[in-house]
C-alpha cells in the first residue's frame, strides 16, 4: 500500500520508480558538488562533524578488529541519518530556496519517527554483523572470537589472524551491501514525502534492483570516495561526507518520481509548509 500516516491521516504516496543510465551516478556527484558550493560553511560543517565522530570512535575502538568493526558500523549508522540535513539543503535548493544550517535541521525534525525507525534498522544491521562474524569464527574458521581482556591488554596485532580478518571482511561486505540497498533513496523519501520508514525502505530496495548497473557504479563511487576520505586520517571526509549526502538527494530525484512525474515548485513547498503548521 503506497500510503503513510501524517498527523493522524493516511496520505497516499503514488510513486513511479524509473530506470537511469549506468553513468547517471556521475551526474549525481557533480550536482552534489554544485550544492556544496552554494553554502560551503554548512556543508563542510557536516563533514567536520563526521570526522569528529570518526576520530572519537577510532580513538576508543581502534585496538582490535571487533572494535574497528564497531567504528565502521557506527559510521554506517550515523552517515545516512546525518544525510537528512544535507538532503534538506538540497531539497530547498531544488525548490528555489536558500538553506542555512538552521534550515538544514528541519530535515531531522520533519519526520522524526520514520528517521528513528530507519536508524533502528541500521543498528540491527550492525548487531547482525557482530553476531554473524562470531558464528563464522566459531563454525567456519574454528577459532574463538577475541575476548575483552585480549583486546584491552594485547591489542590488534597480537590477537588477529587471517581467519578473523576474512570473517570480518566477508560479513562486513554483505552487511555494507545490504545497508547500501536500504539507503539509496530512504532518507530523501522520508523527509521529502513524509514517507514511513517501511515504505521508504521498500522503495529503496525496488529502486536498487530496478537499476542494478547504475547501482553498481553508484556503490563503486561511494566506496572509492569513502576510501579517499579515509586515507588522509579521515580528514578527506570533511568534503566527501557532505558531497555524498547532497548527491543522495539527486539520486532520489532521478530514481523516484511522484505519479504525476511533476516535482513540486517552490510555491508548492511553501503551501505544504503552511498546511503542516496548521
Amino acid at each position: 500500500m503506497n500510503a503513510t500516516l501524517v498527523s493522524g491521516e493516511v496520505r497516499s504516496l503514488p510513486l513511479h520508480l524509473r530506470h537511469v543510465s549506468i553513468t547517471r551516478p556521475i551526474v549525481w556527484v557533480y550536482r552534489g558538488w554544485n550544492d556544496m558550493r552554494r553554502h560551503w560553511g554548512t556543508s563542510l560543517g557536516y563533514g567536520a562533524l563526521t570526522v569528529a565522530i570518526g576520530w572519537t570512535l577510532l580513538m576508543f575502538c581502534g585496538t582490535h578488529p571487533y572494535y574497528v568493526a564497531a567504528a565502521i558500523t557506527s559510521f554506517l549508522l550515523v552517515a545516512p541519518v546525518m544525510g537528512a540535513g544535507l538532503c534538506e539543503m538540497s531539497r530547498r535548493y531544488a525548490a528555489g530556496q536558500w538553506a542555512t544550517f538552521d534550515d538544514s535541521l528541519d530535515g531531522f525534525a520533519r519526520n522524526r519517527h520514520a528517521l528513528f525507525v530507519y536508524g533502528g534498522v541500521l543498528a540491527l544491521c550492525a548487531l547482525v554483523w557482530f553476531a554473524v562474524s562470531a558464528v563464522m569464527l566459531d563454525t567456519v574458521f574454528h577459532v574463538a572470537a577475541p575476548n575483552m581482556q585480549e583486546t584491552l591488554y594485547r591489542g590488534f596485532i597480537e590477537t588477529t589472524n587471517r581467519a578473523q580478518v576474512a570473517a570480518y571482511i566477508g560479513v562486513g561486505g554483505v552487511i555494507a551491501a545490504t545497508v547500501f540497498i536500504l539507503s539509496v533513496v530512504t532518507v530523501p523519501l522520508i523527509i521529502d514525502r513524509d514517507a514511513g520508514a517501511g515504505f521508504a525502505l521498500r522503495a529503496s530496495i525496488r529502486a536498487s534492483f530496478k537499476n542494478i548497473p547504475a547501482m553498481i557504479v553508484w556503490s563503486a563511487l561511494i566506496l572509492t570516495l569513502t576510501v579517499v576520505g579515509y586515507a588522509p586520517l579521515l580528514f578527506g571526509l570533511i568534503v566527501i561526507a557532505p558531497l555524498l549526502g547532497h548527491a543522495t538527494w539527486h539520486a532520489y530525484r532521478d530514481l523516484v518520481l511522484p505519479s504525476s512525474a511533476h516535482w513540486p515548485t517552490a510555491a508548492d513547498w511553501r503551501a505544504d509548509s503552511t498546511v503542516r503548521r496548521r
